[in-house]
């Protein structure tokens, strides 16, 4: 029987930025249906690795392959069509609109309605309108945002923007999600909140993780597998386990001497 490709597989790319050598040959794969962390101090390269899945960046060589498929040259937007979707370390969204209006906005791509249809707003846009309302409220309710649905995003704070911004990234329907430091900046009540939100979207929803989390506990407790980076090379793959023991990750990233 012929195995079915990974879902994500990242060829000997490497990435560079005039004289800085942002990435250096990465090559790994996500596994479908897996949690997979990236780790490495700052400036190893982890949000420059995200931003070439989703096509904020092009590396100048080696290949990424989503689902068999070379996507390396496909621009963000049609790799936000076809399943990839992705969370920001600093939060992107529109601040001056409520938390369901964001949700909404991400779900454009999915829409099929013209602007003739749209502004008569009858028949199939309207059906189209309410179904896409329907998914969205069905992930503020799965995120447990009710109480804030019609609140405008700028006045939220920190830790539920952070699930705001989960919740659209959701809307995008993704079968591969990105998260860049989902927990950044929040209280351990938001982390395990947020942690409980990341699990019960792998589990229910057989969904592919791939994030990037300086909290080496919650990367040990929820990953499958971890990837450590360092100056723009990967230095260490394995699981949880094996992780804590390599010692260029304890030297590099835990700041201990091997």
């Amino acid at each position: 029987m012929e195995q079915a490709p990974p879902k994500l597989h990242i060829d000997n790319i490497s990435l560079n930025f005039g004289g800085i050598r942002a990435l250096q040959q990465i090559d790994f794969t996500v596994r479908q249906g897996e949690i997979l962390a990236v780790i490495g101090p700052n400036g190893a390269g982890k949000t420059s690795l995200i931003n070439s899945i989703n096509g904020f960046y092009n590396p100048q060589e080696g290949a990424i392959r989503f689902e068999g498929r070379d996507i390396s040259r496909l621009p963000a937007y049609k790799r936000a069509q076809i399943g990839i979707s992705r969370t920001f370390q600093n939060i992107a969204l529109y601040t001056n609109m409520t938390a369901l209006d964001n949700l909404m906005a991400a779900r454009h791509i999915h829409m099929k309605s013209n602007l003739l249809t749209g502004a008569i707003f009858w028949g199939p846009a309207r059906r189209e309108e309410i179904e896409h309302r329907r998914f969205v409220e069905e992930i503020i309710d799965f995120l447990e945002m009710e109480a804030i649905r019609k609140t405008i995003v700028g006045n939220l704070s920190y830790g539920l923007r952070k699930r705001v911004e989960l919740g659209r990234a959701l809307a995008l329907e993704p079968s591969l999600l990105l998260l860049d430091e989902p927990m950044a900046g929040m209280n351990v009540e938001e982390k395990e909140d947020m942690a409980r939100f990341i699990l019960d979207i792998h589990e229910r929803q057989d969904m592919t993780i791939m994030l990037i989390e300086h909290d080496m506990g919650l990367v040990m407790d929820i990953s499958d597998r971890v990837v450590a980076l360092d100056f723009g090379r990967k230095i260490a793959e394995g699981t949880p386990d094996q992780i804590k023991q390599d010692e260029a990750v304890i030297k590099a990233y835990l700041g201990q001497e091997a």
